[in-house]
């Protein structure tokens, strides 16, 4: 039976990982991540799970462990956020060259420096080559969520890729809300048993993992992975729909609000959804035809969704909560090069906001979007810093 309960957004992954009861968690402790592995690590010295779980001494050796846990045949999770991510970096694109559909939780956190602890994107953006899946959330109903549909997508056959489940530091993951969860049976038929693909401890069918790769390897091994991005498209879709059917909470590739007549969009991702969200509910008094939507799915990119529901739009607001100095923010190339093929492109602008935790405001988004349809906006704005 759905139970409505008031959580934070890291208790509520926990939560999520307490009813799926995966084999392995390794972690290591950084804030604001720290509260998802402090009580799922409660969990398991109640015994209420039979996970598997391992204090490791950094972040890298918590993914190297998770990495290998995988590989030998076990569902393994972990969570991190910001420089803990970074630590990790080293072992990104191997975890999913290797093809090992563990699940990581990230507080996103700004990426020192200068030092940080407040929220932004810079850490789930500096990792968006590594050949991750990654999704995002606009609350913790959403992060809790997530968290459940997670490994469905990463262990169906055609994909078999690690996941990223994003959550926004501090604003979601301790800010407390009402959230619905699933009976943890429920949750258990949804995500099944797990079936591990070449696992390193089927001792009658022996296989090898991590091994050398020369030339004539290597770039073809890649481009199974861009094959198995390209399927976890569909796969996405799926997965969402069978959600649906036992939760009636619907989501897609991308969430929508209020943009099928809008004129004027703006693409933005985590938290920061609903903020805008209030916006154009303000500018649409106006007389401003705006909407907004959400990538829940940053990885794949779903450029085709994305092209359909910009199509015919007068302008487009790509708001990039994480700066990549000396280029535009990291979202705002994808959306345009998904929109390269409309018959008529959108005027595009870019907008940088938030970082390092600077406030986004009701305010602050209404009076962009105003710009942005008044033609007053500029290529890129730096919301609320003079440049």
């Amino acid at each position: 039976m759905a139970m409505d309960i008031a959580i934070n957004g890291d208790n509520a992954v926990a939560l999520a990982w307490k009813q799926i009861d995966p084999d392995v968690c390794a972690a290591y402790p950084i804030t604001p991540q720290t509260i998802i592995v402090e009580k799922f690590a409660e969990y398991v010295a109640n015994g209420e799970v039979s996970t598997e779980f391992v204090c490791v001494e950094s972040e890298h050796s918590a993914l190297t462990l998770c990495t290998a846990s995988e590989s030998a045949g076990a569902r393994t999770f972990t969570a991190t956020a910001s420089q803990g991510l970074a630590y990790m970096w080293e072992m990104m694109p191997i975890t999913a060259a290797m093809r090992t559909p563990l699940i990581m939780a990230v507080a996103n956190r700004t990426v020192s420096g200068p030092i940080n602890i407040n929220n932004d994107h810079g850490d789930a953006m500096s990792a968006r080559d590594c050949g991750w899946l990654m999704l995002f959330s606009e609350n913790v109903q959403q992060a809790y969520d997530n968290s459940i549909i997670a490994p469905r997508i990463a262990e169906h056959p055609d994909v078999q890729l690690p996941c990223m489940v994003n959550l926004d530091g501090f604003i979601l993951t301790h800010a407390i809300e009402r959230m619905t969860m699933v009976d943890t049976a429920d949750v258990k038929k949804f995500v099944g048993e797990f079936r591990p693909v070449y696992p390193l401890l089927d001792i009658k069918h022996p296989v090898s993992h991590g091994n050398m790769d020369g030339p004539d390897f290597y770039y073809p091994h890649k481009c199974q992975s861009v094959t198995a991005m390209e399927k976890a498209l569909e796969v996405c879709e799926e997965v969402f729909e069978d959600f649906r059917k036992i939760t009636g909470r619907e989501y897609h590739l991308l969430d929508e609000y209020r943009c099928d007549d809008a004129e004027f969009v703006a693409v933005i991702l985590g938290s920061s959804f609903g903020t805008m969200k209030a916006a154009v509910d303000m500018l649409r008094e106006q007389g401003i035809k705006a909407g907004c939507l959400m990538p829940r799915v940053y990885r794949p990119w779903p450029a085709a969704a994305l092209a359909k529901a910009l199509a015919g739009k007068k302008a487009v607001a790509v708001f990039d909560k994480h700066l990549s100095i000396g280029a535009y923010g990291p979202m705002f190339p994808e959306v345009v090069a998904a929109c390269s093929d409309l018959d008529k492109l959108p005027k595009m602008f870019n907008v940088i906001y938030g970082l390092g935790g600077a406030d986004a405001t009701v305010a602050g988004f209404k009076k962009m979007m105003e710009d942005v349809a008044s033609g007053a906006a500029s290529k890129i704005t730096y919301l609320g810093v003079k440049m």
